[in-house]
């Protein structure tokens, strides 16, 4: 096991040395909206009615419901058990923008449908202690049914700790905890579900840990989901248990989580769920706590003490930094590669995880869930970053970026395939995008028929319902079906059509009404060489008229970048209805470039060349859960600040 205290420590130089940039800040960085974070001192004063920042950071997501699918792909997995946390560092504390930047190179947090909740990871002495999520990952999160925990964190000493800042984390003002009460306003605006509990500053007596403990109760009285850290115990000192022991059941019993250290036995994790069960809780609100920051899937890990083979599950399982997969990459394709093995195992197939490997994946031990529950479901196959950006086929941006706002519900099975003879081989493409920055591509030459089984789904049918799939191919007819699972009973619709552009083929389930559609999955017929690209696959119940478009559009402020380029930040008031996200484009017609998109009504452009007079002609839409769009709002921006 890992003997690394590495678990509570950011490793950048900031966080160590408590050095801040001295270099006078441009009025374009200024401009930039950044994730919040706090000192308990400090987030007293916050408000989101004078916190300029504020508005750029809430997530309108709400979380989805997720089931498990009809047919699991891997019948090792046991569902119902263990469930996974993950906690991720996306970026340092400060200077971490909200909504996205410029650039491919982010942690596109990809296999949701493996992940319960997500720690928003983070802090240090010299930047902050208490940090919000951003917007970004929460609604990626959310869309997936995954909740997203904010952090606290208490340091060590030995790392900038003030033993004062746990007092006034825990300070009382009469019946309340006023620290406790601006985290529930934080979570409440910013739209995320709860706190993670770090606490590892030495120096506590009972009293401090008996005012801990208590700010726990008050805090759960909002409705926000705690997770506590194994690491402070009822005596008030740091002593981490790696189980549940008399030493810090007072904090488990308040919260609703525990987060168990890493130095774990199985004997140790055995009577942590034995006490978990007399204490009338659940095992499975006990983490585990994997470090895989420093060897992601070389890690060595104890996997039986957790996962016995035939048995029940022991406890859940707490994943710290899988970001890893990202931060040892070589390149985007690099990351996607060992974010499929850490994930799904070295065979690349959630159905196959059969390996002498230690690392077997997460998908040989958890069930996928899958958030596809409600009509309608439209996926483009958006990975939530790219090297240009498509709408309806049109490459609209050619500027690299990078927004988990924008992402899509991915594949549930990356990448299981069916057929004897020569499978074919999926894989996301970033070349050429039907609509945001990722297509699904598919290629090879298969001998008999293969399906790629893509997405589980619990869809009920109605009379208006139609499947839709766009998709284009080489020279010669697709040979490409989709298939459609309503229980047993399977529906191959032929794709055909000639090769080219990109093609949408549709189709009416209306025979199907008071069904539930189970499964969506991609059969390729044998024959020559194949390259298919899938930019769109949606099942929804069409409409003829098209969202409202958002309202009140203003240039809140303008920035100067360069000579030729300015910054903004636009705020509009919200479409009617339910929306998924707002598109902001330059230019008017066929020109037009897209800018940036958010889930919510205000957003950050960090770029916009000017034209010939000192301006700018900016457009913004409403685009629903099925993509259909708005009329653009439009205003104009000049260029002087």
């Amino acid at each position: 096991m890992p003997t690394r205290r590495q678990f509570l420590v950011l490793s950048s130089a900031a966080a160590l040395t408590g050095l801040l940039p001295e270099t006078p800040l441009s009025a374009a960085e200024v401009a930039q909206p950044f994730a919040s974070y706090w000192h308990p001192s400090t987030i007293l004063d916050w408000d989101p009615a004078t916190d300029r920042d504020a508005k750029y950071n809430r997530s309108t997501v709400p979380l989805a419901k997720r089931v498990v699918p009809a047919r699991p792909a891997n019948a090792h997995a046991r569902p119902d058990e263990a469930r996974v946390q993950a906690l991720v560092a996306y970026a340092p504390t400060s200077g971490n923008p909200a909504q996205g930047s410029p650039g491919m190179d982010h942690y596109a947090t990809n296999y949701w449908q493996y992940i319960d909740e997500l720690v928003f990871w983070g802090g240090s002495a010299s930047e902050g202690l208490i940090l919000a999520p951003n917007p970004t990952v929460t609604d990626a999160a959310h869309r997936n049914g995954v909740r997203v925990i904010g952090n606290v964190f208490l340091p060590p000493t030995a790392y900038g700790g003030q033993l004062q800042w746990v007092r006034d984390f825990v300070r009382r003002e009469g019946d309340r905890f006023p620290v406790a009460d601006k985290m529930v306003q934080v979570a409440r605006h910013h739209g995320f579900d709860g706190w993670f509990l770090n606490q590892e500053t030495a120096g506590g007596d009972t009293r401090l840990a008996g005012d801990m403990r208590d700010f726990i109760v008050y805090l759960k009285k909002s409705g926000l989901r705690v997770i506590w850290y194994d690491a402070m115990t009822d005596t008030g000192s740091v002593s981490w248990q790696n189980a549940l022991t008399a030493r810090n059941r007072a904090f488990f019993e308040q919260s609703d989580e525990m987060f168990l250290n890493f130095w774990w036995s199985a004997q140790g994790l055995a009577n942590s769920a034995a006490l978990a069960r007399q204490m009338g809780r659940s095992p499975y609100d006990l983490a585990s706590g994997v470090d895989v920051e420093a060897n992601g899937y070389n890690t060595g890990v104890g996997w039986a003490s957790v996962f016995p083979e035939g048995r029940p599950h022991v406890t859940s399982l707490g994943l710290y930094r899988p970001e890893w997969t990202f931060k040892s990459a070589s390149s985007p394709a690099d990351f996607y590669a060992r974010d499929n093995r850490f994930w799904v195992g070295q065979n690349g197939d959630p159905s196959n995880t059969t390996t002498t490997a230690n690392w077997k994946g997460i998908a040989h031990y958890v069930t996928e869930l899958t958030p596809i529950t409600s009509l309608p479901f439209v996926t483009n196959f958006n990975t939530g970053h790219g090297r240009k950006f498509a709408v309806n086929g049109t490459v609209r941006s050619t500027q690299a970026w990078n927004n988990l706002s924008l992402q899509d519900v991915l594949p549930t099975w990356r990448w299981s395939v069916t057929g004897a003879a020569t499978p074919v081989t999926p894989s996301l493409d970033w070349d050429d995008p039907f609509d945001g920055g990722t297509a699904l591509k598919i290629t090879g030459t298969p001998q008999s028929a293969g399906d790629v089984r893509l997405f589980a789904t619990s869809l009920e049918i109605t009379g208006s319902t139609w499947f839709e799939v766009v998709h284009r191919t080489g020279a010669g007819p697709s040979r490409l079906q989709a298939v459609l699972r309503f229980g047993t009973t399977e529906r191959v619709l032929d794709l055909g059509g000639a090769g080219g552009g990109w093609r949408r083929s549709a189709f009416p389930l209306g025979e199907h009404s008071g069904s539930t559609l189970t499964e969506i999955s991609l059969r390729v017929l044998p024959g020559a060489a194949v390259t298919a690209l899938i930019g769109r696959i949606g099942v929804t119940n069409p409409v003829m008229t098209p969202p409202a478009a958002p309202s009140h559009v203003q240039v809140e402020q303008v920035s100067r970048v360069d000579t030729t380029t300015v910054s903004a930040r636009l705020t509009w008031t919200r479409s009617p209805g339910a929306i998924r996200q707002y598109r902001v484009y330059q230019g008017t017609g066929s020109g037009r470039v897209f800018l940036g998109g958010t889930a919510n009504d205000a957003y950050f452009v960090p770029a916009i060349a000017l034209a010939n007079g000192d301006t700018a002609q900016i457009e913004v839409e409403a685009v629903s859960e099925a993509f259909d769009v708005s009329a653009p709002a439009r205003i104009s921006l000049t260029g002087t600040p």
